[in-house]
Formats: C-alpha cells, sequence, structure tokens
C-alpha cells in the first residue's frame, strides 16, 4: 500500500483498463464524530436509539453510540479522492455497488479508513466504468467495518 502522505495516485481515464487489478492506497483516518452521526440520522431520517441515544446506548451491546454502516459506505466519494486523481474525466459519477457488508460495528469516537483496489475498468461510449473493491479498516481492529464493492463512472 502507498504511504498516506503521498499524493492520490493518477491515471488518465484512457489508461484505466491497464491498471485493472492494481492496489490504489490508503486514505487518510476519518474520526467518527456524534455530530457527524446526528447529521446522518437528520438527512436520512433514522434516527434508532442505538446510532443517537447516547444514553440509552452506554447500556446497549456496544457501551455507546455507533454510526450507521451507511454513513461509512457514504465516506466512500471522499476518501477515494485521497487515493485515486482520474485525469482526464470532466465528471464522475457513483454508478452502484455490487456486494456490501459491515462486518464490525463502527463506534462514535472511533477512526475510518478506505483502502481501494481497481478491480476492473471497462470502456464504454462516453468513458470509463470502474469496479472498485473498497475496504473500509477500522483502526486498532483487525476486522474491516466495511467491505463493499463500488461502480463508478468516469466521463469525458
Amino acid at each position: 500500500m502507498r504511504d498516506l502522505r503521498d499524493a492520490p495516485v493518477r491515471i488518465h481515464l484512457d489508461d484505466l483498463p491497464a491498471h485493472a487489478g492494481r492496489q490504489l492506497g490508503t486514505s487518510a483516518w476519518r474520526e467518527i464524530t456524534q455530530e457527524a452521526i446526528r447529521q446522518f440520522a437528520d438527512a436520512t431520517g433514522d434516527h434508532q436509539w442505538i446510532h443517537v441515544d447516547e444514553e440509552r446506548a452506554k447500556a446497549g451491546p456496544f457501551g455507546r453510540t455507533i454510526a450507521h454502516g451507511y454513513l461509512t459506505l457514504s465516506l466512500a466519494p471522499a476518501l477515494l479522492w485521497e487515493i485515486l486523481d482520474v485525469e482526464g474525466a470532466s465528471v464522475t459519477i457513483n454508478y452502484g455497488l455490487g456486494k456490501v457488508r459491515f462486518p464490525a460495528p463502527v463506534a462514535v469516537g472511533s477512526r475510518v479508513r478506505l483502502a481501494a483496489e481497481l478491480v476492473a475498468a471497462e470502456p464504454f461510449a462516453d468513458g470509463v466504468q470502474v469496479r472498485l473493491q473498497a475496504v473500509f479498516e477500522l483502526e486498532g481492529h483487525d476486522k474491516p467495518c466495511c467491505v463493499a464493492e463500488i461502480l463508478f463512472r468516469y466521463y469525458r
């Protein structure tokens, strides 16, 4: 893996297919705060107590609030910018997801980072569609907190 102090990997849009199978590196660590959890709950309408009720969560299975799994997953685009810079693309579109799993909870105050692999890159009429293996690492834990296959379309 690249050292996270390095600049993002820069690959031209037309060269993406030649980089299939490449480990791209890791992002910087991102702390998951209670404020971010609250804002996500407000944006999605998911106010389940395990996320937002700090007092009740103390007696819950994790001893404190945990982030929504989809909050962790939603960090993918922002963290990917730290890892990959696709030159020659006019716009990047989230195209979808393959298999997504949340193997470990993310407790408030934890830090996560994204490790990404460019699994495949397939040209289409207006650009290149990439399939990334995204592994969200949880600082201090062996088990990742989210593993997802993510599709992006890079347009010329």
